[in-house]
């Protein structure tokens, strides 16, 4: 029969390290130290080296990495000989599609001269190499630069 001094708890009660009990005289905390206090175990960060200047500062910092450069998706004529036909038109959006450039963010182009082109493109990108404009313009094509 359902009793108000029979029902059971919807919650075991919570656990109290350190106040006793079981466990011993420290409650499986050791003796001293900063770990044995109450709140530790969620405030030590890994990298914590028990208030001496940490390794990240002590190294010195070197150099410059310019955060707004861009570097180009670089191209070669070897791979619009291999992806494109004759008299297509060849630009970021083109190169996308044929998979030749990846990822989703705006990105500079550059068509450089490693292998060879046979086919006459015109080619419409940020920039492109001497040798590459050279080998297009022999092929028949045009180069327009953005």
């Amino acid at each position: 029969m359902l009793q108000l001094n029979n029902l059971k708890k919807l919650t075991e009660p919570r656990k109290r390290v350190g106040r006793g009990g079981k466990r011993g005289r420290y409650s499986g905390r050791g003796k001293e130290g900063q770990k044995s206090r109450t709140g530790s175990t969620s405030e030590i960060k890994a990298f914590f080296e028990g208030g001496q200047m940490p390794l990240v500062r002590r190294i010195p910092r070197r150099g410059f990495v310019n955060a707004l450069a861009c570097k180009p998706a670089i191209v070669n004529l070897e791979d619009l000989e291999r992806k494109f036909a004759v008299n297509d038109t060849v630009n970021e959006l083109s190169l996308r599609e044929k998979g030749l450039i990846k990822g989703n963010g705006a990105v500079r182009v550059k068509i450089l001269g490693t292998g060879s082109l046979t086919k006459k493109l015109t080619v419409n990108v940020h920039a492109v190499s001497k040798t590459a404009t050279q080998a297009i313009e022999k092929a028949g094509g045009v180069v327009q630069l953005l």
